[in-house]
This record gives C-alpha cells, structure tokens and sequence, in this order.
C-alpha cells in the first residue's frame, strides 16, 4: 500500500531493544512488511559493564551484547531498519503516521518496544562514570562489587532491593536517602535495619561523585546541618525510580499510575486496536533482558494472528 507516494507498512516497531530486537526477527521470518525505527541498539542494557545473566552467554558486556542484535536484525534484508529519533504518533485516515527528524512513515499497525530510562541523579560525573561504579540494576552489576564498599541512593523498594541483590557480594553497603524515613516495604525495611553491612544516612542531598576512570567517592549534604560530606566507596547504585517512555502515546494508549502503557498480558495488546506494546515499557512486572525478549515475540505472534485474522495460538 502507497500514501502520497509512501509505502504503508503492515507493522512498525519502535525500539531497539531486547522485545523490539526479538519481535523484528520474528517479524522478518513472518513475511511481515515491517519497519523498525530506533535511536540505538541494546535499550537499558547497552549500558552495563557486564551482563552475567543473559541465557547463553557466560559473561557479555551491554555493547557487545547491542551489537549482536544489530546484526541479527540486519541479517533479514526484508527487514526495513532505519535509525531516527521518534518525534510525534498520530492517526490519520485509519493509518498510523510516524514523525522522525528525517521523514514520515505509515503503518496499518506499531509494536511500542520503546523501554524506559533511569532516572538520574544529575550530578557531576554521573554521566562520565555509567558503566564504570556508577550503575542502576544491581541484578545486573551486583557482582562486581565484591569485596568492595558500595553506596545505594534511594529510600523505596526498588533501592531496600538492591541491597539484597548486594548483599552476597559488597563488604559494606551504604544506604542514602533524602527523607528522614524508608519508604520501603515493612518486611524489606525490617531485613535492611538488621543487616550488619548497612549504615542508613537519612536526610542527604547527593552533590558529586568522585572518581576519574572509575568511582572513588561521593560527596553529599547531610540536610540537618547542612554540613557537607565524604564517602569513600567502589560503586553507587542509584534507585531513585524508573520513567517509562511514554511521553508520545500518552493520549493514545491508557497508562496505569505509573505512566506505563496497559497491555493484556498474553497478546501484548493496549488500548488502541493497532497498537500493541512489549518490554519494559509495559506495566507488566519482572523488568529484564529475557522477559522483554519473550513479551515482544509474543506481541509479534499475536500481530501476526491479527494480520491473518486467526486466533490459532501457536506452539513453537
């Protein structure tokens, strides 16, 4: 199909991580006419040192581990890929308009691979030191603190988490949040609290992170005196929450609490009847490699049912 002189895609899938990497080759092998915009390969993970828990590789570092999925995607020459910045998602005449920075596409359908991002701390050297100390999944990069001090930013689950993940590993963990309580789970707090490895300093402001090539220290304020102080520490882990990528649809799709896009769980389907969603931008739980591998094929799978107008379920 043709609009103004523009093929029209069965499918376009936005983002190149795990789920939109994994739908893309499914999509190939489908016969799908589908197009896969992204910014970058790899999503989150293109970011860790050392990935230790992706099935089938010992040890692979975030990059590597991005560009294997290029190349997979590149290997399906009917596979349209192209590399752009997603500016806005609209519905015109009953087909989907995807803006970029460089052009217009059309597509009947879009699978959402869109993932979510850290929030930052936004403090100097933050940026320069990701992937070497400064970190944000400590399933992911626990390990590599072994034997080392290791200081956790938040007050929530998510950090009352990341201590447990360290736990094994760490020879001291600090915990730093800027309330004068945890906002944790009475259960986490309770395991945290009785921890002989943790010192919890309430009440601070992060100022800096120290370090050249790799961390060496933070600098913060202790808020009740305004007093301006040192830790001397291997890694940080900053869980100070997590923001989906939803900016572009949140007028098109429903989104939960949380700003994530609501999908039926076995379909991946949202909302908007040409729209379906997989990964991490997603509200469904467990926020992984894997599981985001296994949310975009079956998304895919159930595009293609709806392409071929069968609900058959299909057993591989």
């Amino acid at each position: 199909m043709e609009k103004e002189n523009k093929k029209i895609y069965q499918l376009i899938i936005l983002g190149g991580g795990p789920a939109g990497t994994a739908a893309g080759v499914y999509a190939a092998r489908k016969k799908i006419h589908t197009l896969l915009i992204t910014e970058s390969f790899g999503g989150q993970a293109i970011n860790a040192s050392i990935i230790e828990n992706f099935i089938g590789f010992e040890r692979i570092n975030g990059l590597e581990m991005a560009k294997l999925f290029e190349k997979q995607l590149r290997y399906h020459k009917e596979l349209d890929i192209k590399i752009d910045k997603i500016l806005t998602i609209n519905e015109k005449e009953n087909i989907l308009e995807i803006k970029t920075q460089s052009d217009v596409y059309y597509g009947e359908k879009i699978l959402l691979t869109l993932g979510r991002r850290c929030r930052k701390l936004n403090v100097p050297k933050e940026k320069e030191l990701e992937g070497r100390g400064v970190f944000y999944c400590s399933i992911c990069d626990a390990p590599l603190l072994k034997n080392k001090k290791a200081a956790i930013i938040g007050g929530g689950n998510s950090a009352l988490l990341s201590i447990l993940d360290l736990n094994p590993f760490a020879s001291k963990i600090y915990l730093l949040t800027n309330e004068s309580f945890l906002r944790g789970d009475d259960s986490l707090q309770e395991i945290v609290k009785n921890n002989p490895k943790v010192e919890i300093i309430y009440n601070v402001k992060v100022l800096e992170i120290e370090g050249e090539k790799m961390v060496e220290g933070l600098k913060y304020k202790d808020l009740n005196n305004n007093e301006e102080k040192k830790l001397a520490i291997d890694g940080i882990f900053i869980q100070i929450g997590m923001q989906p990528n939803t900016e572009l649809v949140k007028d098109i799709v429903s989104l939960n609490v949380n700003n994530e896009i609501i999908v039926e769980p076995l379909s991946g389907k949202t909302s908007h009847p040409k729209i379906w969603a997989a990964g991490d931008i997603t509200n469904l739980p467990y926020k992984q490699i894997s599981t985001a591998i296994g949310d975009g094929v079956r998304a895919l799978l159930n595009i293609y049912n709806n392409i071929q107008k069968t609900d058959i379920k299909e057993f591989i």
